[in-house]
């Protein structure tokens, strides 16, 4: 009972966690967020370390159906630091410090990391009026949080698009 217990608790905080990291999964840095022995991902996205996270967990319940009980310790064990370490990179997200690089490159990398702090916040307030839009019973509300959602729909492409014109200009200068 203990281990089923662990297996919901565990996939409950993986699922909570690829909800409060979709913002920002996608968000590349130039170097390794995590130590290799935690990760051995090579890419630097969140979302390539929670699919990893995400694989170890199905290895542990494969694991725990064949009863291996050196491996579930194991796996439980690293899921769970790999789950606490991008918890942990989520939170912090905002104050992440740059590699030293040079000036134009360091100029263009903070106003990437700006980029990336706006467009997070427009998905949640557009999701924060997609649970209200869902909630609500008039008409008139109805209709101006649809604006609003639409209008955030607008903002987040323009943003994606300076995100987009940022990467290539990072991608030049890294060259």
């Amino acid at each position: 009972m203990k281990i089923a217990q662990l297996l919901h608790t565990l996939e409950a905080q993986l699922a909570r966690l690829q909800t409060r990291i979709a913002p920002l999964a996608q968000h590349a840095t130039l170097t390794p967020r995590f130590d290799r022995k935690l990760f051995h991902t090579r890419s630097t996205t969140l979302q390539a370390c929670l699919n990893e996270a995400q694989k170890h967990f199905s290895e542990l319940q494969r694991a725990v159906g064949q009863q291996q009980r050196p491996q579930v310790a194991w796996l439980a064990e690293r899921l769970v630091a790999q789950i606490e370490a991008i918890s942990r990179e989520s939170e912090a997200w905002s104050l992440r410090a740059w590699d030293s690089a040079s000036p134009a490159q360091t100029r263009w990398q903070r106003k990437r990391l700006q980029t990336q702090e706006f467009e997070r916040r427009l998905v949640e307030m557009k999701q924060a009026r997609e649970r209200q839009l869902a909630q609500t019973t008039t008409f008139e509300e109805q209709q101006r949080l649809s604006r609003e959602i639409t209008a955030f729909d607008a903002r987040l492409a323009r943003c994606r698009q300076a995100l987009q014109e940022i990467e290539t200009v990072l991608a030049r200068l890294m060259r």
